[in-house]
């Protein structure tokens, strides 16, 4: 960061790597400039817009919780490193407090003040957040050799003092224990191209790196069998760092929400009316009030279209789309969908690279990135679109992202969260 009366000029990246250079006050946080890049590009603020520590020679990046200090995060090593700031969405980001069960399997868990040496995952994060408890965390992880290139799976151990592995299978005795790390003046980074740049042997590879050291020496490489343990590990690395603030983290915009509503009292007396018949009537059902909205929505583009553009508009107006993504590859589509979270539901389409008048749906569901085929159907020389060979038409591709939204239909899930670029 350059130094400008007091204030410092930082630069930010997004997704395709151009660059805005901002100016900010020393005591700026991850969460301030978040905000700040949300007003300026006019997006709508979900609270999982995130920025990113990234760190192009080490392949590591990670998401700077939204209290840390930017000039903190981007003093290590001083200005020759190449710690960037990344501004995207993250979905996955606070997804642990909403569904415990999901994030923290059974048999990686304990609580050594538990008779039965079980804990319940729902008062999972009760126990992380307390200073005085935390559940132990524990299983199997590939630990990198510091000194050879080679890799070894361990039985590894996280309590409140640190990461601990055993050197006799799964005995968790004192004198088997031997220490790893802890997370004092330490950061925990997922690592990019694991298996290329470390020779890991899996891609779930993540490390511990001391705020003190940009050299790749000095990181502690671990590396998951799958993508879920994985994240587990990293999830309850995170809030035994930060505890109770990574809560607060959480519920700090939901509160703001909740203290000054903006909502008018005329707002508030709204209701959903149907206009389509020969009377008008109040819609009850909420499942039918987002059913009609639809439906206008899309009768609305329709004569829209016909006004402005003549006929054709109707294939083109996913154009605008933040969820389409035009010719983007397999690959590039997996990475951004892992990138932006894997929770069930965050998706993106884009132009299918086998069929030229075809689309793809590619959508995260169980922590894996499935792809679906969008196949045009002719029929009398009118077009429509389906992903079950023309069962379900849908005119056009706003109709289909729309309609599956609200129903799963032939999906493992509804369509929740969709990926966004954005030029900054």
């Amino acid at each position: 960061p350059a130094c400008f009366l007091g204030r410092l000029v930082i630069k930010v990246y997004n997704e395709d790597n151009t660059s805005k250079a901002i100016e900010v006050p020393p005591d700026v946080t991850a969460r301030d400039i978040c905000q700040l890049f949300v007003m300026k590009n006019h997006c709508i603020d979900d609270h999982s817009w995130t920025l990113f520590e990234h760190w192009t020679h080490l392949g590591i990046e990670r998401t700077i919780e939204d209290h840390e200090s930017v000039m903190e995060v981007l003093s290590v090593g001083g200005m020759d490193t190449d710690c960037r700031l990344y501004f995207r969405k993250n979905y996955a980001k606070y997804e642990f407090f909403k569904k415990p069960l999901v994030f923290f399997p059974d048999h990686m868990f304990s609580m050594s003040s538990e008779t039965n040496g079980i804990v319940d995952a729902s008062e999972l994060i009760e126990t992380f957040v307390k200073s005085s408890t935390c559940p132990e965390v524990h299983g199997y992880l590939h630990a990198k050799d510091q000194s050879r290139k080679s890799w070894k799976k361990f039985y590894f151990v996280l309590r409140r003092s640190g990461l601990y592995f055993s050197s006799k299978g799964t005995s968790k005795e004192p004198r088997h224990l031997q220490f790893f790390a802890d997370f004092t003046d330490c950061d925990i980074y997922s690592v990019l191209s694991a298996r290329k740049l470390y020779g890991a042997p899996t891609e779930f590879a993540f490390c511990i790196k001391s705020t003190k050291s940009c050299s790749a020496r000095d990181l502690k490489l671990l590396c998951a069998d799958v993508e879920h343990t994985k994240t587990c590990w990293i999830t309850a690395m995170r809030l035994l760092k930060f505890g109770m603030q990574l809560y607060q983290n959480f519920i700090q915009p939901h509160q703001k929400q909740k203290v000054s509503p903006m909502r008018s009292i005329s707002e508030n007396s709204l209701v959903a009316m149907d206009f389509s018949g020969q009377k008008t009537r109040v819609i009850e059902n909420p499942s039918e009030v987002l059913s009609v909205a639809v439906e206008e929505g899309l009768s609305w583009r329709v004569s829209f279209s016909s006004k402005h553009f003549g006929t054709i508009p109707h294939i083109t107006i996913h154009l605008a789309q933040p969820w389409f993504h035009g010719k983007l590859s397999r690959e590039e589509a997996q990475r951004l969908i892992t990138q932006q979270g894997l929770i069930d539901g965050v998706f993106l389409l884009r132009d299918s690279q086998s069929s030229p008048k075809a689309f793809v749906l590619s959508l995260c569901h169980l922590q894996k990135i499935k792809h679906f085929p969008i196949m045009p159907v002719d029929d009398d020389g009118e077009v429509f679109y389906s992903l079950d060979d023309g069962h379900t038409r849908f005119t056009d591709l706003i109709q289909l992202v729309e309609f599956h939204q609200l129903n799963r239909g032939i999906l493992p899930c509804k369509l929740r969260h969709h990926c966004t670029q954005i030029t900054l």
